[in-house]
């Protein structure tokens, strides 16, 4: 179990670029050698290039664990034949008029919180692709579920103004200990920053000392 900082087109932003589970990373096409096999040796995983809709923004773009895949409906056919070939995994498009539903969407294998602005045909469809119960939930006053919180299945690292009764309110419902954290000096949006699986995690390359230890004790790394 390791954490890792990094920067992608150096950028602390980490997790705007890539999307994970326990076996792949997606990661935009054209990304350098070496940083690839840096990824893959940190997290332990499979690094695959892929785009969604032509873009290299994985994160907002997609939802994933270990069970399945949910892209934005504006990824293209080739791009879902090339992510499932190279995952194995099942792949569909979120029947959403919403773009961004890596923000609206927290996950780990058995349970997935989703924003209340996404409607019921959205939720049936992470239910049967990702296999997760669902949750429908707001953070406070944020819809952007998906940005505020990075779920695995052995933790949660959530948006860091929450209180210990709301963390683990969430923490209940994943299935795991929640603990709130900021990533790369203070920023309050931990997907936008870190990226982990059940076992390692990386973060931004701006991510402070204290900020590690409490990503640390969320994500159990």
């Amino acid at each position: 179990m390791s954490l890792h900082l990094l920067d992608i087109y150096r950028s602390p932003n980490i997790g705007i670029f890539m999307r994970g589970n326990d076996k792949n990373l997606l990661v935009p096409k054209g990304l350098a050698p070496s940083k690839c096999e840096k990824l893959e040796e940190d997290l332990q995983v499979v690094v695959v290039q892929a785009s969604i809709a032509g873009s290299r923004l994985l994160g907002p773009l997609a939802v994933m664990n270990n069970n399945g895949i949910l892209v934005s409906h504006l990824a293209e056919p080739e791009e879902m034949r090339e992510i499932a070939q190279g995952t194995g995994l099942r792949i569909d498009r979120l029947d959403s008029k919403f773009t961004a539903l890596g923000n609206l969407i927290a996950t780990n294998d058995k349970r997935a919180i989703v924003s209340p602005i996404l409607d019921s045909k959205s939720t049936v469809q992470v239910r049967d692709v990702l296999g997760a119960e669902v949750e429908m939930m707001a953070i406070q006053e944020y819809y952007q579920v998906g940005s505020l919180i990075v779920a695995t299945n052995a933790g949660a690292a959530v948006y860091p103004k929450l209180d210990e009764e709301e963390s683990s309110k969430i923490g209940a419902f994943l299935g795991v200990e929640a603990y709130p954290t900021s990533v790369n000096g203070g920023i309050p949006y931990v997907s936008s920053g870190l990226v982990a699986n059940s076992r390692n995690a990386i973060a931004g390359n701006q991510t402070t000392g204290p900020e590690l230890v409490f990503i640390t004790r969320a994500l159990k790394v």
